[in-house]
């Protein structure tokens, strides 16, 4: 076997976002052993040295920086992988594409439209390779949800129905801010559901059914002050707790979104439902290795949803893993996002969703929360192909 072509990985962020893309870096040797390249984990880096040495130990990277900026200005590092709270990763990515090195980051790509198009300048000037961690287009089922619309088969669609439902914030004494709890802080996080969430689901639809046209929402705050960790003092809360929006795709169809941390016994329920003229399709990540199927086309004596395992060989990425019958789970969906990125070097194409392609779901989350403001239809300003 040739010996392979290294990716060199510096890695900012040790959270729980770092903890996937190490994992999906490991797991790449094992199961995809055909690609021309691999990665090396060169190095990562966080504040805290204590805690970025356990994570370098664990995750098997062979150094360590305390300063984000002399790991990029280190001549051993091929490709940033900026894990950080989003009001870090305009700066990091920005500066990281300057120097020449190819930008991971993870989602949402900005905190802004604003920022998220200096981060697609930045990267483009410089000609740098980039790419979003829009990490459910991985996943085995919905990318055959996506083979079987882009086949045809659905006919024209009517309708997309998406939802990402949590509950962990549904406690008055829980504080904002700091560690932990960033997402809690509009600062840090640039907006509530509607980024963490809401991105997701936006992502996904427009992956699948194409741009986003216009949108009509509503957000709602529940509790609206909350004790800030980093200053102590109990201060407004900027971000949206819960978001309701429906919209127009540009293909005609009507689109209905939900998203909030305020539905109690959901900790991460995220769907969707598309419904085409021939046939509809459904998926939940409660129980991601099935994607259902209704055809219209069927037998009406048979005609029924059906439940497609998606766990054989034939399926997206399945062969790389177990025998059928033997599913997968959410953290492979990293490790296909790793190996589709490593793919895009030896073609030289493109590891969607990259910056550029990232910006255009900014550009709808910024209409959701201008539309919830000022209660109106708002146009996202989308162009592009989602590919």
């Amino acid at each position: 076997m040739a010996e392979k072509k290294k990716l060199r990985i510096g890695l900012v962020g040790t959270g729980l976002m770092g903890r996937t893309h190490a994992n999906g870096y490991n797991r790449i040797h094992n199961f995809f052993p055909d690609l021309e390249f691999e990665p090396e984990l060169v190095a990562v880096c966080s504040r805290n040295e204590e805690k970025v040495k356990a994570f370098a130990e664990q995750w098997n990277f062979a150094s360590y920086e305390t300063d984000w900026r002399k790991l990029i200005a280190r001549d051993d590092i091929d490709a940033i992988d900026v894990c950080t709270p989003n009001d870090s990763h305009a700066e990091i990515s920005i500066a990281a594409a300057e120097a020449g090195k190819m930008v991971l980051c993870e989602k949402p790509l900005s905190r802004t439209i604003e920022e998220g198009q200096k981060m697609v300048d930045a990267a483009e000037k410089a000609g740098v390779k980039t790419t979003v961690w829009y990490n459910y287009r991985r996943i085995p089922a919905v990318t055959l949800a996506k083979n079987i619309i882009d086949s045809g088969k659905l006919g024209k669609i009517f309708h997309y129905r998406g939802n990402f439902l949590q509950d962990w914030t549904i406690n008055a004494d829980l504080p904002q801010g700091g560690e932990g709890l960033w997402r809690m802080d509009a600062n840090a996080a640039g907006s509530g559901v509607t980024g963490d969430l809401l991105a997701h689901c936006i992502d996904s639809a427009m992956w699948l059914n194409g741009g986003i046209k216009d949108v009509s929402a509503v957000t709602e705050t529940f509790v609206k002050e909350r004790m800030h960790q980093l200053t102590g003092k109990v201060e407004p809360v900027k971000i949206d707790d819960a978001c309701l929006f429906h919209c127009h795709f540009e293909n005609g169809s009507l689109g209905l979104f939900e998203a909030t941390r305020y539905a109690r016994g959901h900790k991460a329920l995220k769907t969707f439902e598309i419904n085409g003229e021939n046939a509809s399709i459904r998926w939940d990540l409660h129980d991601l290795n099935r994607l259902e199927f209704f055809d219209h086309a069927d037998d009406s004596k048979l005609r029924g949803w059906r439940s497609i395992h998606v766990t054989d060989g034939d399926h997206p990425y399945i062969d790389k893993w177990w025998i059928p019958g033997c599913g997968i789970g959410w953290e492979h969906s990293f490790v296909h996002q790793v190996a589709d990125f490593l793919k895009s070097l030896e073609d030289d194409s493109d590891c969607s969703p990259t910056f550029k392609e990232a910006l255009q779901t900014q550009k709808v989350c910024e209409a959701i929360i201008e539309s919830a403001t000022e209660r109106k239809w708002v146009d996202t300003g989308v162009d592009g192909q989602f590919v």
